[in-house]
């Protein structure tokens, strides 16, 4: 399904497949011979995403875009199943496994993994062909890799980072869940304009 978003809508290359129950919403771009597989959300709000060519969208992964981060993803990289992909940046040829995390401001840089239920972090930078193992953390720049036990390590590192700040533009002294789903809810309700468009796949009667 590919949908209207604030008057911005997917360009999908006609040479690639976008599945019919996959969702495409807003400026997004989409590359040659690409593939959104079942169930995938491509969601842009307020913020583009790109999407290379010969790329692999597994069933049920969400990538997301916003006003204050752009995603953009480079050629021949492959987001495995469910696994959420959030306002970064990845280079050509990385590997996201099924389950897998990469937050707002990230950088992988060409070749890198992300294996299964890894974590990349808020603003963290992966030189290329570096791989997170499977359930590990990565965070900052460049970036330090922990088991997930290592919680205090990994908070040291990140809290400077400012998660609230940077992803929803309040301090984390004023953060609180109410003024974030406050928020949330305004910036959502723009959805509620949205227009369907023809799938690319529909062919003219």
């Amino acid at each position: 399904m590919l949908i209207s978003h604030q008057g911005k809508s997917p360009v999908i290359h006609p040479t690639a497949y976008v599945a019919p129950n996959a969702v495409v919403c807003g400026e997004v771009t989409i590359g040659e011979n690409s593939r959104i597989l079942f169930g995938a959300q491509v969601i842009a709000e307020g913020g583009s995403i790109q999407v290379g060519s010969e790329c692999i969208v597994m069933e049920n992964a969400v990538l997301r875009s916003s006003s204050r981060h752009d995603l953009k993803i480079g050629n021949n990289c492959l987001i495995g199943p469910n696994t959420h992909v959030a306002g970064c940046t990845i280079d050509n040829e990385v590997f996201i496994a099924t389950g897998a995390a990469v937050f707002h401001g990230a950088h992988l840089e060409k070749g890198c993994e992300v294996r299964v239920n890894g974590v990349v972090h808020l603003k963290t930078k992966v030189s290329a062909g570096k791989t997170i193992p499977i359930g590990w953390v990565a965070v900052g720049d460049p970036a330090r890799i922990f088991p997930p036990d290592k919680h205090q390590q990994i908070w040291k590192i990140q809290e400077p980072l400012n998660f609230p700040l940077s992803v929803y533009g309040i301090e984390r002294q004023e953060a609180d869940m109410i003024k974030i789903t406050r928020q949330l809810s305004t910036v959502l309700d723009f959805h509620r304009d949205d227009t369907i468009k023809k799938s690319n796949q529909d062919k003219e009667p």
